[in-house]
């Protein structure tokens, strides 16, 4: 989508809680292919982190790729709050209890897919095999939990990108067997989802991506329309960062 700066500053400005900054690259090549943009391309990801930490108010949290505490410290230092674990905490658990034990559990998210089995049962998701894992999602959340985590991402992988709602059902029963904060993922599309997820299941949180991206002043609308719905969010709030 081109320049990350400024598309990051236009969430913050339209007062966003929280930003989830995901590396999903796999070649490691942070080519925006829009050089009408004016943006310098950047060699690392830890340097596009640097860059949009100068133009946001809100919590970053930032992931993808991490595998060792090393890994964190970097992230932390180029302006994260708090660091996503996935594919490393289903390959070693407990580099979880490790990370908590140095950073602290208050900046190590979770992040958890899950996926519908054809019988039904919600299991683990391992993207980088592409396969489904022994674990149900409430058993490994409850794992994660108990290993550490300060909080879970918890995103669908049958509904991310469908922009037909949230699995409310699966999201209730993993908020309600977790003692601490369950952001759900995967399925937005209308600011009704919104209300449905954050009004109908025990999650502390709801993320999306498109929505956010493609509708301007979208965050704006969202807790405009929240609020109609008696949901309780902050006051939607256009926020001035002093940019021109």
């Amino acid at each position: 989508m081109g320049n990350p700066v400024p598309a990051v500053r236009r969430l913050s400005e339209w007062g966003a809680d929280e930003l989830i900054y995901l590396d999903i690259t796999t070649d490691k090549i942070y080519d925006t292919r829009r050089d009408d943009l004016a943006y310098q391309n950047r060699g690392t990801f830890l340097e596009i982190i640097s860059d949009v930490s100068k133009v946001t108010f809100m919590p970053m949290t930032v992931g993808g790729g991490i595998k060792t505490l090393q890994n964190i410290e970097d992230y932390l230092s180029s302006g994260a709050d708090k660091v996503s674990i996935n594919s490393e905490a289903i390959r070693r658990p407990e580099f979880i209890y490790e990370a908590s034990r140095i950073f602290g559990s208050q900046c190590i998210v979770a992040s958890i897919d899950f996926k519908k089995e054809s019988d039904g049962i919600y299991k683990l998701y391992n993207h980088l095999h592409r396969r489904t894992e022994k674990w149900t999602a409430v058993d490994w959340a409850k794992k994660i939990q108990d290993m550490g985590a300060g909080e879970i991402l918890l995103n669908s992988v049958d509904r991310d990108g469908m922009c037909c709602g949230y699995d409310l059902s699966i999201i209730d029963l993993i908020a309600k067997s977790l003692e601490i904060p369950v952001v759900a993922c995967g399925g937005a599309g209308d600011w009704e989802h919104f209300a449905e997820c954050l009004g109908n299941t025990a999650a502390d949180g709801a993320a999306a991506a498109n929505i956010f991206h493609f509708k301007d002043q979208s965050v704006f609308l969202a807790r405009k329309y929240l609020i109609s719905k008696n949901i309780r969010v902050r006051k939607p709030s256009l926020i001035n960062l002093g940019h021109k």
